[in-house]
């Protein structure tokens, strides 16, 4: 009862000061009012809260509430009412407002995120100086920092007053140091070692090699990672009874040291027993599920359990059933440690596609990006034919980013709308660049190169290369939809000058010039016939020091005058161009000159690149070219010009670019190439310690092998030089690098060795 009492009168006593004196008058009748005070708020304002006009009568209960709304506005320190004769005076006294909002000394927390904590607090340049809002802006970023585990931030704010009732608000920041963990402990665990859970942990204990992770510095996201990376370990191995006890945080006085220590609960293991699918309506086939259905007799794994759920719901997605949904519903024997488990299948209605809608793009013309879609209106959902459509506008090299949502229409439960987002990059303009390759040294060149010409998705390319073996000129333009079907028409001019002096390759001129058309035709989804018709005019020379085997080829044929044809078949599933996860590359290419023909030859090389996700950001990459070439009519073999040949980057690493294979009679020692070529490569693609996120950055561990064979040489596998080395890869802002480190195994002392191998391709806009 007397507490009740004393908040009443606290209550009381609050009212009193929040109201300001109210000077008590009989009532009268307000012949003016007059405003004294205010300075930045605008006396009409004043005027629209008071509850009393001219001309109305005032009691001591208006009055109060004249000044409680007011007050209510939070634009005053004080508000007194006052009269003078029949005049009513408003005596007011304004709280200042913010001028402005200077902060300092913030590097872990970026500006653009104190802004948005000014903003979520409402704590911005023009409002209102409130001390409860001020103190609310320092504590929540103190918060921040605290999170980041950063204990020892401090805050120095100054409010300095201004004319016209203002203030400037000044915050000094010191963030001060990252808090590190000194120990770290998990207790409970006795079915697995300190040491494997200790390694699961996003959290490492501090070290003299601490400084090379950051690991060692304590956050709370980090203490959450690692907590469900704990969660996570022991129900894939079966422990679903497995529960994390507690967590203690404890910090040292001087807050720069964490002590963390995680209880567990084990339990005990447990494995699938039966499981089984609830598909009433049969929309899920029995070979799907089998695929996907964990095992009985197999420990319990919470991952594969979400892993069959969600394949399951894709399958539902790509038929239609866009809301479809797959219960996982368990069901324990703790007697005997089993989990059977029921997946329910509720597909939910039919979806259907409302409509398209394109936007983000500004150069880009709709129909470009609408005729890559596979998913069109009015057809039944589909999320395979979706992310298809995500892959192939991505594919057109016009933007940078590709993003597609698929709303609910509101008001219905079978329609979605497809939002297609893109952020559309330079396609085109002048380009100078330059490079490095081990094959051809410096690399110049120049290009005018428009791929998206008018925004209509056509190409035109003017192109210029300088190196020390190869000047190339290339005009060419290509229509990629010249009809509506996407069979692409193109027409292209180019001019090539060769000299293999400062190659490890035998010595030749050649001066070619070719004339032509290409197209492309899509014969499925994923498969595509290329087809390139061109006239060639060819002239020869030789050297001082160009082989015998060459020279004698050169007497006979020193002008030519060709029809070549060239094409390939090639399958691409490929999730991505760059740094591919899944799926694979296959190539069948030919290229042979017409009959009648100065020279008449064939070509036929296969390619193949085929990936696979191996989990934790590593990709496995597997690749082979396997070439032959002949000659016919009166060639009794492929002219040396274009012969095969194997090493350095993009062949056997290790060894010297286009080093390998057949040497010429006269031993001057410049590899001849061959007719026949075998390289295989298997590669580990992996992101850069401390760099996870990067998407642009890749190392890989490597295994090369391959060689060519003259025309008289058969192909013999104990022949194949293997090289094995780490590769640094990095799509830079100026073109694609390649870093390499090799080391041969069985190279022999005829062979040109080259550990290193550095290549670059640089383009500046």
């Amino acid at each position: 009862m007397k507490l009740n009492l004393i908040c009443r009168v606290l209550c009381l006593v609050a009212m009193f000061v929040l109201c300001g004196p109210v000077h008590a008058f009989d009532p009268f009748e307000v012949k003016d009012i007059r405003v004294e005070g205010a300075q930045r708020i605008e006396v009409g304002t004043i005027f629209n809260y008071l509850s009393v006009k001219v001309g109305d009568e005032i009691t001591d209960d208006i009055a109060r509430d004249s000044v409680r709304i007011l007050f209510s506005t939070g634009f005053f320190n004080d508000v007194q009412l006052k009269r003078e004769g029949d005049v009513l005076i408003v005596v007011v006294s304004e709280r200042p407002s913010i001028a402005s909002i200077e902060y300092l000394g913030n590097k872990d927390i970026r500006d653009e995120e104190i802004e948005e904590v000014l903003h979520s607090v409402g704590f911005v340049a023009g409002k209102v100086f409130s001390q409860p809002m001020f103190d609310k802006l320092l504590k929540t970023l103190r918060e921040r920092y605290f999170s980041r585990g950063r204990y020892s931030a401090t805050i120095d704010s100054t409010v300095t007053p201004l004319d016209a009732s203002r203030v400037r608000i000044r915050l000094q920041i010191d963030e001060g140091r990252v808090a590190r963990i000194k120990k770290l402990r998990i207790v409970g665990n006795n079915k697995f070692t300190d040491r494997e859970l200790l390694k699961l942990l996003e959290l490492r204990e501090d070290s003299w090699l601490g400084f090379l992770s950051s690991k060692r510095n304590y956050s709370i996201d980090k203490l959450n990672a690692s907590l469900e990376a704990l969660k996570s370990f022991y129900l894939d191995r079966g422990y679903i009874n497995f529960d994390i006890d507690s967590h203690d945080v404890a910090i040292s006085q001087n807050k720069q040291d964490i002590f963390v220590t995680i209880s567990i609960t084990e339990g005990e293991p447990y494995t699938f027993g039966k499981v089984e699918l609830d598909d009433t309506q049969g929309y899920i086939t029995k070979e799907d599920f089998d695929a996907v259905r964990p095992h009985s007799g197999a420990p319990f794994s919470r991952r594969q359990v979400l892993l069959a759920r969600s394949t399951l719901e894709s399958i539902l997605a790509d038929v239609g059933f866009a809301f479809g949904i797959v219960n996982a519903m368990p069901e324990i024997d703790r007697e005997r440690n089993l989990v059977d488990f029921i997946f329910a299948v509720d597909p939910g209605p039919k979806v259907y596609v409302r409509q398209v809608n394109v936007r983000g793009n500004q150069a880009t013309r709709d129909e470009v990006i609408r005729r890559e879609m596979r998913q069109v209106e009015g057809a039944l959902y589909s999320a395979k034919d979706i992310r298809r459509s995500r892959e192939r506008i991505q594919r057109l090299g016009y933007f940078d980013e590709v993003k597609i949502d698929t709303p609910a229409v509101p008001g219905t439960i079978d329609q979605v709308d497809i939002n297609v987002t893109v952020q559309e990059r330079s396609t085109g303009n002048f380009m100078f660049g330059v490079g490095y390759a081990g094959a051809d040294g410096v690399l110049l060149q120049a290009e005018v190169n428009r791929e998206n010409l008018f925004g209509s998705g056509r190409e035109l390319k003017f192109k210029v290369e300088q190196s020390s073996v190869e000047q190339v000129y290339e005009v060419a333009y290509t229509n990629p939809y010249f009809t509506k079907e996407g069979v692409s028409l193109g027409y292209f001019v180019d001019y090539k000058n060769v000299d293999t002096a400062k190659t490890t390759s035998a010595d030749y001129e050649s001066i070619s010039s070719v004339f032509g058309v290409r197209t492309k035709i899509p014969v499925s989804e994923y498969n595509s016939l290329n087809l390139s018709v061109g006239y060639e005019q060819l002239d020869l020379e030789g050297t001082t020091t160009t082989p015998t085997e060459f020279s004698s080829f050169i007497t006979d044929h020193p002008n030519s005058q060709n029809l070549i044809l060239s094409g390939g078949i090639t399958k691409d599933t490929r999730d991505s161009i760059f740094f591919p996860q899944k799926g694979y590359l296959r190539r069948a290419l030919f290229a042979f000159t017409g009959p009648g023909s100065d020279l008449e030859y064939y070509k036929v090389t296969l390619r193949g690149r085929w990936y696979r996700p191996l989990g934790n950001n590593l990709t496995m990459n597997i690749r082979g070219v396997a070439g032959y070439g002949d000659g016919y009519g009166d060639l009794d073999k492929l002219p040396f010009f274009r012969n095969y040949y194997a090493g350095g980057a993009g062949t056997v690493r290790g060894y010297g670019p286009r080093s390998l294979g057949p040497r010429p009679s006269d031993s001057s020692g410049d590899a001849l190439g061959g007719s026949k070529r075998i390289n295989a490569t298997t590669e580990l693609y992996f992101p850069v310690p401390g760099l996870d996120d990067s998407k642009d950055k890749r190392l890989s561990f490597f295994v090369d092998a391959g060689q060519v064979y003259g025309s008289s040489q058969s192909v013999d596998l104990a022949e194949l030089r293997y090289a094995a080395g780490i590769t640094f890869h990095w799509f830079t802002a100026i073109g694609p690098m390649s870093l390499s480190y090799a080391m041969p195994f069985n190279d022999e002392s005829t062979d040109n060795i080259n550990k290193l191998q550095f290549t670059l391709g640089a383009m500046f806009r």
